[in-house]
């Protein structure tokens, strides 16, 4: 088992907490596959149903639970919970694959022979070190910061406790569940040898490819910036 850091959610948190939840879950769930997949020469087919679809339950629930983004214990507690929500869903659908047998069990050396140990270990490694550090704490210092000043630049009133949607009821949490159990039916199938569409270009690996990723990606960020900036200077002018 290793430590890693690979879970960067701070930037859809912040935007889903600032903006509309479901536009903010669709968007950085569509870009997470767009930018570290299909640009990178790989597709996984059904595979990527999962990790789409939790990202856009977890980012839309943590949008969801803010009404006042100047609230910093609201924000925080939306922060790490959307956060936990998506890595314990992905780690739910990991542990009926095997349960089902659907995927080999790999026992890890140190922990108990057992994928209930396995996965919840992983779980808790995500949570702790990707989620606190670049979920939870840049989110906390970013919505209170950004609250007021970038909604004014999209023509947008900010959001408050008055003009924030109603909170989580009965119709957004059966829509969650649903969407949690198509996430965890299309990973199996796709473990079952169902991905359909499922492909990789032959230099997805090489970091030539990587670095043109990152550029275009880069260059997209800034297309947007700007085309923000002088609508926000029409607006100001008009």
């Amino acid at each position: 088992m290793e430590f890693s850091v690979e879970y960067f959610l701070f930037i859809p948190l912040t935007l889903a907490m600032l903006f509309d939840p479901m536009s903010a879950a669709l968007g950085a769930a569509t870009g997470e596959l767009v930018f570290s997949e299909i640009m990178l020469g790989q597709f996984g087919g059904l595979g990527e149903v999962e990790k789409f679809l939790t990202v856009t339950i977890g980012v839309y629930v943590a949008g969801r639970l803010v009404r006042d983004p100047s609230n910093r214990v609201m924000v925080g507690v939306a922060a790490i919970g959307g956060t936990a929500l998506q890595l314990f869903m992905g780690t739910v659908v990991d542990i009926l694959k095997v349960q089902f047998a659907i995927e080999d069990f790999e026992a890890v050396a140190g922990l108990p022979e057992s994928v209930f140990a396995t996965e919840g270990f992983a779980f808790l490694n995500d949570l702790l070190f990707s989620g606190i550090l670049f979920c939870l704490l840049p989110t906390l210092y970013l919505v209170p910061k950004l609250h007021g000043k970038i909604e004014p630049l999209l023509g947008m009133q900010p959001r408050t406790a008055k003009t924030a949607l109603e909170p989580l009821g009965a119709k957004a949490v059966l829509g969650c569940i649903v969407g949690f159990a198509a996430a965890a039916g299309t990973q199996m199938l796709a473990k079952s040898g169902m991905s359909l569409v499922d492909w990789e270009a032959p230099w997805s690996e090489s970091m030539p490819a990587f670095a043109t990723a990152i550029l275009i990606a880069a260059a997209l960020c800034l297309v947007a910036v700007l085309v923000i900036r002088k609508q926000a200077e029409q607006d100001q002018r008009g």
